[in-house]
């Protein structure tokens, strides 16, 4: 007769292939994408007119191709674009190739400049994906120096540590983030 040969118990060993998989789901991080956080504004009813907006109010930032930025019909290194930005918003010295400033009252802050400008990114369909992030980060950034000033200058403190939701719609309301993007268009050339 033949010997059978003793088999493993093999239940312990799902057990710690259970515990080891729990261990590194729990001890590893997952890397998510959070993208770019912008709310739209509500779309106008049917029968509203388009708001009329005044060219000086408008910059215009194009991204060709190549990569190459141009604002308001001028080449522009990444490197200058969120101080233009901010120059173009808070146009300190009332330039009237610059957005127009209209006061306001605004609760917490008293009355406060508005600026009525907005900018305008165009992109072609060839932009880099890079290249696209850099623009909007800088001008992000020029929106969110612009609010931690603003913020600093009535509260003592940086936009982003502020706490309490009034002073921080205030901010909000003060510098309003106007960034309109239009469709990727061929502006000419393939890369």
């Amino acid at each position: 007769m033949v010997k059978k040969s003793p088999g493993v118990n093999g239940g312990s060993m799902s057990d710690i292939s259970f515990l080891l998989l729990t261990f590194f789901l729990l001890t590893s991080s997952i890397n998510t994408d959070s993208g770019i956080s912008r709310r739209l504004p509500p779309p106008l009813p049917p029968n509203a007119e388009k708001p009329e907006i005044k060219e000086r109010n408008v910059m215009t930032v194009m991204v060709n191709f190549n990569d190459q930025l141009r604002v308001r019909g001028e080449n522009m290194s990444i490197l200058e674009l969120k101080r233009a930005a901010k120059d173009f918003i808070q146009n300190p010295y009332g330039d009237i190739h610059k957005s127009e400033l209209a006061p306001k009252e605004v609760d917490g802050l008293g009355t406060v400049n508005i600026s009525k400008g907005v900018i305008s990114l165009q992109n072609d369909n060839n932009t880099s994906y890079e290249m696209y992030i850099k623009v909007q980060n800088e001008l992000t950034a020029a929106f969110n120096e612009l609010r931690d000033e603003l913020s600093k200058e009535h509260f003592g403190v940086k936009f982003s540590d502020l706490t309490q939701d009034s002073k921080r719609d205030a901010i909000q309301e003060a510098v309003p983030m106007r960034i309109s993007e239009a469709e990727p268009k061929d502006y000419g050339g393939k890369k």
